[in-house]
């Protein structure tokens, strides 16, 4: 199956779309722009979900379900928020079908056109805020923290499965506060939580940094971000966090009694990430043999493949496979046995080694006479025969070391791949090779622009932590005195 997946060194867009579908990871619809995830995957995506929910519930925040279906005046109360989604926005002009009186199928009503449009949530700001207004009347209401799990639409006319696609799933808080230092301190707050997953259960290292006015969400006053860099070089936005200031308390009138009773704006926060995750988990750990992954996301994190000539040789391996499936579930490990026999064991192996299942266990006849079973792991595809009695005791310590492993393999390739740059030469040429470029900015925007016109490349993000950059300097394009580097890269 491995010789199935186009390496990466001869075209990486198509080593990532190959291993999306030998991986078993999801597939294309009948849907332009949509996809289909298969069970392997969605198993991942709720791990992920089950492991961020538990995260987001420890800060205080509450589940809650909101409207797939959004009135387009809601959209017309934040001019800055429309004009950011208003050419990838999906509109629901009529509420019903009829057959063609010409006998051609069945077609739209022309008498059952809607009143006022209705937009398929691209996000979901203004529903929420719409909503807060009867939740908020007095200071004693606040904070408001909720978050949902959901899917959203945003109309794309290039896809890639998880990366960008119409239709994708996320989640996405939405906080009210009383002040703007509590909803800043949420922004912060939540930003740091996506940090926290990204490292430590995707094996993922990330920037934490501040977005730039030209890469601000629509309506924020400042957008947080977790910047990754992927095995081409290029970044990956993972996760954002905003603080909306009052700009969604006074579209929809979200006003509350302050404690010596005036009437005040409620402050708004919102932060999200979705299924683009899959995308990054891919893309940053992957190989030529496929899909990689950390043990924590892992639907399967041990695979026993019997090997066996005889129905009684099957019978048992199987014996001691099961009880050494007992005890490693005792111990909160998932394990699957595949005694399949439609297949070979070599074929089992591949496929595994595909789906990137993190530890191999592999035992025959005589494998079973000496007391011994082969370990192999997935990060390093290393192998090793050890004392069955000793198998449990040696996963249960082997799994964390593969997590910690697969950071160490990501953070190191960043480290390489993360230069500071103070000529604009050497920023044209080196920005194409998939690095990312710690470099001086004037801080305007037009600077911002003229040089993602002339690159492709964009500021990824000012940094708060995982390098040091403030320092006195030039802009690397206009030769502006600049007060800090930020870090630019060409991004997914």
């Amino acid at each position: 199956m491995a010789k199935e997946i186009t390496p990466r060194s001869e075209n990486y867009s198509q080593w990532y779309n190959d291993i999306v579908v030998k991986a078993d990871l999801a597939e294309q619809s009948a849907v332009r722009g949509c996809m289909v995830i298969k069970p392997y995957g969605y198993a991942i995506w709720e791990k992920m979900q089950h492991i961020l929910d538990g995260m987001f519930k420890e800060t205080g925040v509450q589940n809650a379900y909101f409207p797939l279906f959004i009135p387009k005046s809601f959209f017309s109360r934040e001019a800055e928020h429309v004009a950011g989604f208003a050419k990838e926005c999906a509109v629901v002009t009529h509420h019903r079908l009829m057959n063609d009186p010409d006998g051609k199928g069945v077609v739209v009503d022309p008498e059952a056109r809607l009143e006022e449009e209705l937009i398929v949530r691209p996000t979901s700001e203004t529903i929420i805020w719409s909503v807060y207004k009867n939740w908020v009347k007095s200071w004693r209401d606040l904070p408001v923290l909720c978050n949902q799990w959901c899917n959203v639409v945003r109309w794309e006319m290039r896809t890639r499965p998880f990366l960008r696609t119409s239709e994708f799933l996320w989640q996405e808080g939405h906080t009210a506060h009383a002040s703007a230092e509590e909803a800043q301190e949420r922004a912060e707050m939540m930003v740091h939580v996506y940090a926290k997953f990204a490292r430590e259960t995707m094996s993922l290292p990330v920037i934490v940094g501040h977005k730039s006015p030209n890469e601000r969400f629509a309506g924020a006053l400042d957008t947080l971000t977790i910047e990754a860099m992927m095995q081409d070089g290029k970044a990956l936005q993972a996760g954002t966090s905003h603080f909306l200031g009052q700009n969604f308390g006074k579209s929809f009138d979200v006003q509350f009694a302050d404690r010596d009773g005036s009437l005040q704006y409620a402050w708004a926060t919102s932060w999200g990430v979705s299924t683009r995750l899959m995308g990054a988990l891919i893309m940053a750990h992957s190989d030529d043999n496929g899909l990689i992954l950390p043990p924590a996301l892992a639907p399967i994190q041990v695979v026993m493949v019997p090997i066996y000539k005889t129905p009684e040789e099957l019978a048992a391996v199987l014996e001691k496979f099961e009880a050494v499936k007992k005890e490693l579930a005792a111990r909160g490990i998932s394990v699957r046995i595949d005694a399949r026999d439609t297949v070979r064991p070599g074929f089992k192996f591949a496929e595994w080694e595909v789906k990137g299942v993190p530890v191999r266990l592999a035992m025959g006849a005589r494998d079973l006479a000496a007391g011994s079973i082969e370990v192999s792991r997935r990060d390093t595809l290393e192998k090793a025969s050890m004392p069955i009695g000793d198998v449990v005791a040696h996963i249960v310590d082997l799994l964390p070391q593969i997590q910690q492993n697969i950071y160490k393999k990501a953070i190191d390739f960043r480290a390489a791949n993360v230069e500071k740059c103070d000529s604009w030469d050497e920023f044209k040429e080196k920005i194409q090779t998939g690095k990312f470029l710690l470099c001086h900015w004037d801080g305007t925007p037009e600077t911002e622009q003229a040089i993602k016109d002339a690159t492709k490349a964009t500021i990824r993000c000012i940094p708060v932590d995982s390098f040091v950059c403030e320092e006195e300097g030039r802009d690397i394009y206009s030769g502006k005195p600049s007060h800090r580097r930020v870090v630019f890269a060409i991004a997914y």
